[in-house]
């Protein structure tokens, strides 16, 4: 029996929470591919590194108009179960064929399909929370949708570890990847089976543009690499979009969010050409040292949202920024890498610290970035304003991840991240001019509780009124 959002329920159901749980295999999945599908390219079909950065590319930009094509057609056929069932199925599907393929061509157009199957999985996926749970639960399940992707992804890449460095220790490389990678895909199938067998059709519609603010709040707690699910999650149409025009000073964000996005991916696009080749670790080795980020983001998650909370999402912003250039220029190559030795367990350890440490920044940049952007802008411009902070960070993430493989190709590393670290710098002087007034204002004024207040009081009825006690 499905679940009516305007039903005026005091206790949380229970019914229908089961279905969150498929995108637990989902998750892990991806922690599985992420690093893997470009170690594959590298050593299987001997890719460049400006190849690998095309492949990941490709997929992230299929990605990002089937995102609202999915969510469009979902909106108009009144069956969000079946999208998301053939997402899951699709994406399964999609992984093990790329296991499987036999050529780089074949391996290159194979991931564009695997983001066009997995871009219905999350405005699709957000919607169904949102018309089969009651309204006063959503900023919670939202909540615990962002943390259980980032659980997902960290056990993802330690069950990865695992399966390279102890099931696979003497055997051949390129087949103990491959069965790894149809593991992925076995993973994202099981999804498919949990969804078809736990999800319930919705016995309302809420249309996508009336919660497009709380929507686009869904923010990921674990930068991605191969994909650009979290920066694109449910974009709305913005040519539906009645708002009125945005202050200037939000462009002036939007700018900076641009460039930094730019200046992260010149690092990440070509990361894990970088390990394999220059620091000459392992396909496990690799594996640790994503798992030190995603481990630490997740861990983080609620913590930074309280930071953010009780000071000013600008300086929070700007302070993370900050140790974040930091990091990015202490993967230089220097006399370090002579000292511990390449491909030792103290490098090892060394850059999993160091990118640990990027998914602490990441963590508070995520969760600032946001609550900075609400703050800049009134209530009626949000939803535009969200859709374009996910569209200008998606957009920098791509031409970001090109110009890194590009740059780390033709100038090598040390010049690919000295670029990525002044990208970045120069975003965040871009930030310096806005005004600080804006941000003094006391804390219960901007908490969470006041946000999803704000978000709840913009929805039309019947969705404004408050269950009664």
């Amino acid at each position: 029996m499905s679940i009516d959002v305007k039903a005026r329920t005091l206790v949380r159901p229970s019914s229908s929470d089961l279905w969150f749980l498929a995108y637990l295999p989902l998750a892990i999945s991806d922690g599985i591919a992420t690093p893997l599908i470009p170690l594959l390219a590298l050593q299987h079909f001997g890719a460049s590194a400006f190849a690998v950065t095309i492949i990941i590319a490709a997929s992230a930009m299929s990605q990002v108009p089937f995102t609202i094509l999915w969510g469009n057609l979902s909106d108009r056929i009144a069956h969000r179960k079946f999208f998301l069932v053939g997402s899951f199925l699709a994406t399964g599907l999609a992984i093990v064929a790329i296991a499987l393929a036999h050529n780089l061509l074949t391996y290159f157009w194979l991931n564009v399909v695997e983001g066009l199957a997995s871009a219905a999985s999350a405005p699709i996926g957000t919607m169904l929370l949102l018309e089969t749970r009651h309204k006063r639960w959503w900023p919670t399940d939202i909540g615990l949708f962002s943390l259980i992707s980032g659980l997902g992804t960290t056990i993802g890449l330690g069950l990865g570890f695992v399966w390279l460095f102890v099931i696979g220790y003497n055997q051949s490389a390129i087949s103990v990847m491959t069965g790894l990678l149809i593991l992925s895909g076995i993973l994202a199938l099981v999804s498919a089976a949990v969804a078809w067998a736990w999800i319930e059709e919705p016995s309302a519609r809420i249309p996508r543009a009336s919660v497009s603010d709380l929507v686009n709040l869904h923010r990921g707690v674990v930068e991605r690499l191969r994909h650009v699910r979290n920066r694109v999650v449910s974009i709305i149409d913005l040519t539906r979009s009645s708002s009125g025009k945005l202050p200037g000073r939000e462009y002036l964000f939007l700018a900076a969010l641009g460039a930094m996005s730019i200046g992260f991916d010149i690092f990440y696009g070509p990361f894990p050409v970088f390990l394999w080749q220059d620091a000459r670790f392992t396909d496990a080795g690799v594996f640790i040292v994503y798992l030190g980020s995603a481990a630490a983001s997740t861990a983080l998650f609620f913590h930074s949202g309280k930071a953010v909370d009780n000071h000013s999402p600008k300086w929070v912003f700007l302070d993370s920024l900050g140790a974040r250039i930091a990091l990015i220029v202490l993967f230089l190559w220097g006399p370090i890498y002579i000292l511990l030795g390449l491909g030792s367990p103290a490098l090892l350890a060394w850059l999993t610290l160091l990118n640990a440490l990027l998914g602490v920044t990441w963590a508070f940049i995520s969760t600032a970035s946001t609550l900075f952007l609400v703050r800049l802008v009134g209530r009626a411009a949000r939803g535009r304003a969200l859709g374009l902070y996910n569209a200008f960070a998606g957009a920098g993430g791509l031409v970001g991840t090109l110009l890194g493989g590009w740059l780390y190709a033709t100038y090598g590393v040390h010049f690919a991240y000295s670029i990525a670290a002044l990208t970045v710098v120069g975003g965040a002087l871009l930030l310096l001019p806005i005004p600080y007034h804006v941000f003094q204002l006391p804390h219960h004024a901007f908490s969470r509780r006041h946000l999803w207040a704000s978000t709840r009081a913009t929805l039309p009825p019947p969705y404004r009124k408050l269950p009664r006690r």
